[in-house]
This record gives structure tokens, sequence and C-alpha cells, in this order.
């Protein structure tokens, strides 16, 4: 892999020298030797690859753990993560590198340290001593399947039960296997004459740590004296048992079994249980057994100083509760109460004041894991509230469709998308501070504000603050409430492109400096939101509907005579293209009866309260044009200074005055060309135009996603006609700030006559339009999917009041320029090679009356173009940097030379390519669907940085990958989790302190008083040294093809890491060793003062010995 790199940066190096030698002498006729000038900063050192954080829910969740000391709550999966949560903003992930599925987790209680039990029979020990967790052993079991395992508080001995029945002993500090193994038939003996079944439960007496309780899956349930190697007694149930849990007095336990029953044992009574409960069965009344219900797959019995015992349960529900959600019971005393969740548990555990499994336990918060969400259940409060949730675990509430990033961002618009999103907090959440509270956060090196969007299939949208590796949500936007909602399916109009999720986000395009949001649907559908920190109510809702088609043989065609758009029916520059949702339009149809000028949505044609936040301007449709329905929106961008928003997809492009609420531009792609298109095209009718099936991507796509991954977006299997854009039209669905890209190999170009062009990438710019230019001016840069980048010229009215009576006059220039494949990106450099922002309109609250001042007002409205050059630089001299699947150029403005050409790829093409800041300069980041993370410098396009990272497994990648300023970028790793990771050489040094620490000194909790009573005629809690008996001196030694030892990594995240993981190692030893021997001080002390108390009362003994020697009784 590395011989590749090398000769791809080697071709790359001499690709470049070679379009330089070709182009010097146009450089040096263009603009001397300008380019020399351009100082480029950036160096491969600037640049390394590392993953930073994992933020969201954890991904098919499969196993749970809490520590009670530490308040640290770990959570396995089916594909073998950990993720660790202590105080909100402390968190971590880590992977075992096999994969498999988490079974079981034990934390080492406040020894910062965890066991994983894991699908493939290996049992792993984790380091949380340090801020990047690590394996420091693994074992494993070659014979048997492990099943369950159980580790008592404050010993180093862990029990493992197996699949055949058997327990075996493992010492945790050396993660070696004990001699000692409890066999299933010694367990059973002649209780039973069939083998007994899997282990599914271990636990010692809480009182006598001699006694260990083994659960068989079979019903049978036996109490093994460890000392004397034998079963003290048997107790048979003839329903299979699924847990078994302790009363913390060691006299009685509790088995939950798989008819929904429970049934409650007296320690000394075996023949048949104490009690039998059915907590959802209906009780019959001529007292037969109660009818059998679904298996309560778990029990916990939590007792209670001043009050009666906690039964907690889940499942056992009644086979007639058919569509019931699945619940978790809670019963204390005479009440039951039941509780509801939205998706099935995976499990549960209580959360209790002590470790010590001996004393009253005062239970006080329920943590139940489900399978997409994390709920904790108050057991302090009446009606037990949940506590709101303060991680960020709703990114998948609704499956993400798309996402984008915003390093850098103004400083203000965090708070101001808070105070917004404050006020849509539900109430009704538990009074009490978040439980789960153990760690320190790192320290905040990073110091500017991080904005991370999503969009979602059910037509929403999340801004996140991402800043400093955390992320916490700010603002949560519904997009789909502008739409009526059908009722049912058959009252749904047949307009429909999508059949489920028709407000899904396939686009956003966001200027964070206006504030000025633009978002493009999956039904056709775009709506451009200004932000208001004002309610308001819109008593019509503004709405332009456009008849956008592909046609070139049908002179008639509404897009015949296209600038100015005057005359286009539904889409003219009149005002009455304000179409109400009464519009005749709506429910026309052409002659022939095929569904004709028709949206696919239906906007609502009352009035719409809207509040603060993110509200409507202006709701822009695509309409049916004679039984076709409208493509998909390809690419989109939105401009604040210009007041206008434009998009594309296959058909062509379509340009709008969002002030002036009317179409300025409908042209087919092919038009855009005039009379220069280089393609000889087929004339087509529109009734031809079912998009081919596609190739490219598609075949890696579609049949990859999981089922889980039904994302039910822009992927989903019943909307591939539509959505799994085809080869040509890979629709790299790009923008100035947008979404994914899904592309296509060139090599299908060729061959697919019948594809069409469409409009992949859109950049509204302040440039050099033709090569005569003397100064820059507002226009517009479209690029296609076939490599055309073409120019369209912007005549603006002036600001103010001019703004919104004179009409904006848009016109092609006829410059068109070339690259391979698909365009993805544009950007502008000035001539010291600073990038040239689009310009902007800053933020002002637009629902309040504006001072009279006018003069303010124009001020206001004019462009900010915010450039560090000044305007005669750039009237000299400007570059564009274009970006496709294929290759990067760096074009000479107004000369059009092409100064730098650099191949990116030849083999494979770029998903997503971004031009970012870093280190005070910039540079093109690209991603390539063969897994290669690659950055070159700006505008010379030299690599800097080509690293083998992710192969494109599913189209989620390439949806959801994005890079930002700073060295950040981010994807959605599965689809409840997004992966940040960073580019960045500082950021990834700084990384170690940015992290949280898991783990943090805390003294362990003394254990129970055992009482005078108990203490004089025993009957508390009885140790056992179990060194004595599982160790090798009395076991012997365990046979050695049982278990293989595996020694880990011990941590080694870099020499760094390791580095300051020993240091840290050895501060905590020191500080260990200083603890100790301040005890054993303190021990001296106490030691002597005892002694010297001793002394005094054996004096004052003797004195009152001597006083009253000589006296009779009754002198007294």
């Amino acid at each position: 892999m590395r011989k590749f790199n090398i000769r791809k940066v080697l071709d790359g190096l001499t690709a470049v020298s070679a379009v330089a030698s070709a182009s010097s002498a146009a450089q040096q006729q263009q603009a001397g030797n300008r380019e020399t000038e351009i100082q480029e900063t950036l160096q491969s050192e600037h640049f390394q690859l590392c993953k930073t954080v994992r933020h969201g829910f954890p991904y098919q969740p499969s196993a749970l753990a809490f520590d009670p000391v530490q308040k640290i709550l770990a959570i396995g999966t089916q594909t073998g993560a950990l993720r660790l949560f202590g105080r909100p903003g402390v968190e971590c992930y880590c992977q075992h590198d096999s994969g498999a599925a988490v079974i079981q987790l034990q934390f080492l209680i406040n020894e910062g340290a965890l066991v994983s039990a894991l699908a493939d029979d290996t049992l792993h020990l984790w380091n949380l001593r340090q801020k990047r967790p690590a394996i420091l052993h693994s074992l494993k079991f070659n014979r048997e399947r492990i099943t369950f395992c159980h580790l008592p508080f404050q010993s180093k001995w862990l029990y493992v039960g197996t699949e055949r029945g058997n327990i075996h002993i493992v010492n945790v500090e050396s993660f070696t296997l004990s001699g000692y193994v409890i066999m299933w038939n010694k367990a059973i003996e002649l209780s039973s004459k069939t083998h007994p079944g899997p282990i599914v439960h271990i636990s010692d007496n809480p009182m006598d740590e001699g006694k260990l309780l083994i659960g068989f899956e079979s019903g049978t349930v036996v109490l093994w004296d460890l000392k004397s190697k034998k079963a003290d007694y048997r107790y048979t149930h003839d329903e299979a048992i699924h847990s078994v849990a302790w009363h913390h007095e060691g006299k009685q336990f509790i088995c939950s079994h798989s008819d929904g029953t429970l049934t409650i044992w007296n320690v000394k009574s075996p023949t048949k249980p104490f009690q039998t409960i059915t907590p959802h069965g209906k009780q019959l009344k001529d007292g037969k057994k109660p009818e059998p219900c679904k298996p309560i797959l778990k029990v916990e019995y939590k007792t209670t100083r001043s009050g009666e015992p906690f039964i907690i349960l889940s499942g056992g529900l009644s086979y007639d509760t058919v569509g019931r959600r699945p619940c978790l019971t809670v019963m204390h005393g005479k009440s039951t109460a039941v509780l509801e969740m939205d998706y099935s548990i995976v499990d549960f555990l209580t959360l209790c004041e002590t470790p010590y499994p001996n004393d009253f336990q005062e239970p006080y918060a329920v943590v139940v894991l489900l399978e997409k969400d994390l709920v904790l259940i108050d057991l302090a409060q009446n009606g037990y509230p949940i506590f709101e949730n303060p991680y960020p675990l709703t990114i998948h509430e609704s499956p993400v469709t798309c996402c984008e990033y915003f390093a850098d961002c103004p400083v203000d618009l965090i708070p101001a998308l808070y105070s917004v999103g404050a006020r849509q907090k539900r109430q009704g959440y538990s009074k009490k501070e978040w439980p789960i509270s153990g760690g320190n956060w790192g320290l905040i090196t990073q110091s500017y504000p991080e904005i991370i969007i999503t969009g979602h299939a059910d037509g929403s949208i999340k801004f996140w603050d991402a800043s400093a590796i955390t992320l916490q949500v700010l603002y949560k936007l519904k997009t789909a409430k502008v739409f009526e909602k059908s009722r049912n399916k058959d009252d749904r109009p047949n307009t429909d492109i999508v059949d489920e999720d028709p407000y899904a986000i396939q686009i956003i395009s966001w200027c964070p400096e206006s504030r000025m949001l633009c978002i493009a649907g999956v039904s056709a559908h775009v709506i451009i939101y200004r932000f208001s920190k004002q309610e308001v109510t819109t008593e019509v809702i503004p709405m332009l509907e456009v008849r956008l088609l592909y046609e070139i043989n049908d002179v008639e065609t509404p897009d015949g005579e296209q600038v100015p758009p005057s005359s286009t029916p539904g889409t003219g520059s009149n005002p009455q293209s304000i179409v109400p949702q009464s519009h005749p339009s709506t429910s026309s149809s052409s002659s022939d009866g095929l569904r004709d000028n028709v949206p696919c949505l239906k906007v609502k044609n009352s009035p719409l309260k809207q509040s603060p936040g993110y509200q409507i301007e202006l709701v822009i449709q695509l309409v049916w044009v004679s039984g076709e329905p409208p493509q998909q929106i390809t690419s989109l961008a939105v401009n604040s200074a210009y007041g206008l928003v434009v998009f594309g997809n296959c058909n062509g492009i379509a340009m709008v005055d969002y002030l002036q609420k009317t179409v300025l531009l409908n042209l087919g792609t092919i038009e855009l060309y005039g009379s220069n298109d280089p393609y000889r095209r087929e004339p087509r009718s529109p009734r031809k135009t079912r998009q081919p099936s596609g190739a490219g991507l598609c075949d890696i796509n579609e049949g990859t996603v999981v089922p889980e991954d039904r994302c039910k977006s822009p992927t989903s299997a019943k909307m591939s006609r539509k959505l799994s854009l085809p080869t040509e039209l890979k629709p790299d669905l790009d923008v100035k700030d947008n979404s994914f890209s899904r592309s296509r190999s060139s090599s299908v170009t060729s061959i697919d006559k019948e594809s069409r062009e469409a409009i992949s990438a859109l950049h509204f710019c302040e440039t050099f339009t033709r090569k005569a230019d003397t100064s820059p001016s507002p226009c517009l840069w479209v690029g296609t999917t076939l490599g055309t980048v073409l120019v369209i010229v912007l005549n603006l009215p002036p600001g103010g009041e001019q703004r919104l009576l004179q009409p904006v006059i848009v016109s092609p220039s006829g410059t068109i320029l070339r690259l391979k494949g698909a365009i993805l990106r544009m950007a502008f450099l000035d001539t010291t090679g600073s990038l040239v922002p689009p310009a902007h309109e800053p933020w002002r609250e637009h629902n309040v009356p504006e001072d009279k001042d006018e003069k303010e007002k124009t001020k206001k409205r004019r462009p900010v173009s915010v450039s560090p050059s000044s305007s005669q630089e750039i009237s000299e001299n400007q570059y564009a940097v274009i970006c496709s699947e294929k290759q990067a150029k760096v074009i000479s403005l107004p000369s059009q030379n092409c100064i730098y050409k650099q191949n990116i790829t030849e083999t494979s093409f770029v998903l997503r390519g971004d031009i970012v800041s870093l280190n005070n300069s910039i540079c093109l980041a690209c991603f390539c669907a063969n897994g290669h993370i690659m950055t070159f410098s700006l505008p010379s396009l030299r690599p800097l940085l080509d690293v083998y990272y992710l192969p494109l497994t599913n189209m989620r990648i390439a949806r959801t990958f994005c890079f930002t300023n700073n060295g950040q970028a981010l994807y959605l790793v599965s689809p409840t989790e997004i992966q940040r990771l960073t580019y960045s050489q500082e950021t990834c040094e700084n990384l170690q302190e940015m992290l949280g620490e898991l783990f943090t000194p805390v003294e362990t909790p003394e254990a129970p008083n055992r009482g005078f009573f108990k203490g004089l005629f025993g009957g508390g809690a009885q140790s056992l040294d179990r060194e004595e008996l599982f160790g090798e001196s009395a076991s012997g030694k365990a046979s050695r093809s049982l278990a293989q030892h595996i020694p880990g990594p011990g941590g080694i995240e870099g020499v760094k890491g390791a580095a300051s993981g020993v240091v840290g190692e050895l501060a905590r030893a020191r500080l260990a060793l200083d603890e100790r021997g301040q005890k054993l001080g303190e021990l001296e002390e106490k030691t002597a003062a005892m002694l010297y108390s001793a002394d005094s009362f054996s004096k004052h003994a003797h004195e009152m010995m001597l006083k009253y020697k000589d006296k009779k009784w009754y002198q007294f």
C-alpha cells in the first residue's frame, strides 16, 4: 500500500511539473512572475490523520455495566465496540479488534478496569486508568463457549460459566485459569437425568462468599460450597430460568422464568418455592394457574432500610397484549408500575447507594439500555420520572440523510441558536442531577466555535454545538410543518415521487454570517429560511412553482425562450408567481389526462405560527410535467448578499430571487451552453426521460446497506428508482456547503448515451466572468456531472428600496471550462493566495421595524466580501480552484489559463472535496471512494497528505463525509453515530490533553457494620480466602488446551500516549505509596493513642482497686 501511495504522489508531482512547464509561457504572458509571489506555508509535516471522538448512541448495543463507586457506565455492542460514559462531556470509544459481539461487561469496581466477555469466547481486561483505554490481557477459551461471568466485589477471581454447564475460575490480575473447576455433573449429581443446559447465572451468597449460587437454563439452581466442593442444596423448577437475584441478607433469592413467573426461594427450603408471582398474569377465579405470559428476561431484587424491597423486571407481559410496547415493571410493596419504552429492552441495571451486596441496597435509579436509546428512571420520586439525558444520543431520532460541518463560525451563532433551542426543551423530567457523574473533563485547547448540522428523513434539521470535541444539541427545525400531512395512504395524492419520507432532507446550504438557511428535500422542494428571535404568524406562506424539464425537439416547451423568463408559465417573474395553495396549477392535468403542473407536496393554506429560530422566507417546488415527476435536486446554493437561491437537477437549473419572490432563470442544462455545446445530443421528449438504472457506486451501495441501516433516505431501496442516481447523474449532490456526493467512474460516460448532464456544483462569487473583464463582478459558477464549468453573470440593482423594485438580470457569459469527471467544488483565491469567500449580508433582525435612517439600511444591505487583500489587488488577478471527481485545476483569472493541475485519482473517484483553512493557510482536502484521504496545497496543488483511511463500504459514508476548517472532518460511521477525525498534526498532538479522564481516585465506601450481636454470635458476612482455594498451590494448574492467554498492547496509543501513560502510572503508584504511607502513619498514631489510653486506664483501675481494697461491700 505504501508503494502505491508513493507512486501516486510522484505521479502527482510529475503531472504538476508537466502542467507547469506546459503553461509556463502562458504564465509569463499573463501575470509575470506573480505565481511565484504566493508563499505557500503548508508543508506535509502539518498533516496527520487520526480519529478524535465518536458521538451518538452505540449502534446495536448488547451489554451494560456500571461502576457504583467511580460512577461510570459501560455499553458493549454487537460489533465489538465499547462505549464508556462519565459525567456529561466525558465519553470514550474503544473497539475489540475481532469485532465479535460483547455478551457481558464486568467492572472491577473502583479499580479503573473492566472485563469484557465476547461471543467468540474471549475475555479481555481493559485498563481504564488511561485516557484511551487499552487491553492489558486477553484469554481465549478453545473448548467451551462462555455464557455468563461473575466477579464478586473486591475479589480478583472471576467465575466464568459455559454452555456445557461448567464453571472455570480466572485470576483477573494474571489472566490465568485456576485449576479449580465446577463440573456440571458434580453440581447436579443425580437430581436430574438430563443435562441442565448452559449456565445462565452465577453469584455468591451476599452473607457467605464460600457459597456460590449457580443457575442452569433448564430450571435447576444449585448452591455450591466452594470449600467442601459439593452442592449444599439443589432447587428444581420445571420452567427455564432467565435470571436470578439475591435478597441482601442471603436467606432468599428470586428467579425469573420463561412462562412470565417469578419464584422466590428460601435458601434452606429447596423442595418448593416460598412464593410464585406472575406480575402480568390474569388471576383466574377458580384457583387455576394464571395464564402463561412472555418470558421475564431479567429480575433485580433491591432492599431499602425504610420500606418494602423493589422487584424490577423486564418482559413478562401477557401474550394478548399484541402491539404493546416493551415494558419495565417496578414492583414496590403493593404498587406495580409498568413503564412503557419506545424500543425493545436490551438490558437494565439498578443503581444503588452501596457497592456491598450484603448491605441494604437503597436503589435510587434504573438505567435501561434500549435498542436505540438510553433511559434513566428516578426511583426516588413519585411516578418514576426519567432523568433528562445530557449525552448527545439522539442523532438518529430520525435517520440522518445528510450532514454539514462548520468550524470557526461567528462567535455569536452558538448562543443565538442555544437561546431559541432552549424553548424547545421538554418538561416533566426528574429534578435530580444526572447520576452517571464519573471522570473529569480534558483541557480545552481549541477555542473556536464548531457547528454540525444534520438533516433527517422526517424533514427535521438539528444544529449541534461541536466545539472542543464535545457535542450538544442546540436547536431543532421541523421543515415538514409547512406541508399538509396526508392522514392515511388512501387520501395521499399520487404525486409522491418517494414511497416514504417525502420530507427527507437531501442538501443543506447555510451561510453562517447571515444565518440564511436553504434546504432541498427529496420531493424536489426547496425551502429558504431566515433566522429571527421574534415569533411571527405568517398568513400566507410565500410559494413558487417551477417547471423544469429536459427537452430539445419541442419548440413549444415552456422553457423554450428562456432569458428573461417573463412568460414562463408558473415561473414568470411577475408577482403572480407567488402561488397561494388555491392556485389552479395544483390540480391541473394536461389534455391527455397526464398529471401536469402539480407539485409533489401540498403547502398549508392556513396561517402558520413560527416560533423564534428559523422562519420560512419562501417555498419553491418543482412540478410534474406531462406525467413525468420532477427530478430530484442535485445541487443548491444560497447567497444572502444577492438575495438569490439557485438549484439544479439532471434537467437543468433554476435561479430564484427570494426577496422579490420571482424566478430569474429556468434553463435546461443544454441551453446553458448556447451554441457552444461540445456534446452531440439526441433530441428526446420528456415521456422517455425515465432515469437509466445506475452503475458505478450504486452497485456497491444498495447491496451493502445493512437492513438496520434502513436510512429511509436517499438510499432506501424503495426509492432507488429516483434516488440511487444513475451513473451519469450521480448528482454529486454537491453545493457550496452541501450534502453528499455519489459518483461514477468516467468510463461509463462514453457508453451511456442515454445519460443526462446534471448540475453538480454551484458557487456564487465576485470574480472575472470573461477573459476581457478588467474588474470582478457578481456571478454564479455552475459545475456539471460531465465536468463542465459555466459562468452566469448577475446584474444586481442597487441596494435598499431599489433592490426590491428593479429586476435582477441574469445572462450566461459564454465562458466554458472543462475538467475530467463531475465537478464537486469551486472556490476563489486572491493574488496573495487567500480565500475569497462569497459575499454575504450580516445578520439583522427582520421582524423588527428598522430605524428611519435609510442610509444605514443601505449600508447594511451592501454585500460584504471579506478578503485580506484590497480591492485594487482583486482587480489585478484571481485564481479559480475547481475540484472534480478525478482532478483539480487552478485557473488564473481573467485570462482563464490553467496554471496548475493535479490528477487526484485515476482508478477511483473523489466523493467529497472541500477547500479549507488550516494554520492560517488553505488547502484542498479530498476523500476518495478507494478510502484515501488526501490534501493538496493551494494554489500549486502539491500533494501534502495521502493516507489510506477507510474504504467506502456503504452509501452512508459517502452521503455524510465532510471536511471543514482547522483540520476537522466527520462522517456517519453507523446509523446512530458520528465519527470525528482530524488531519491536523497540531490537533493530533493536543488530543491527549483534550480527552477526558475516565478514572478518578475515589475512596471505596466503608463496609457495612456487622453489629455487636452478629459479631458475637456469628451470622454476619462470612469471608473466604479465595487464594487458598483457587491458587495454584491448592488447585493445581488448569489444562493448557482449555484457554490461551494473549498479552494485550497495554495501551500503546503512539509512543507519546504510552509515555504519558507510564508517567501517569508512576505518578499514581507514587500517589498510592504516599496514601499508603499516610495511612500507615495514621495507623501508628492511632495505635499509639490506643496504647496510651490503655495505659492510663490500667493506672486508673489500679488506683480504684487500692482505694476500695479494705472496704466491705456495704460501705461503698
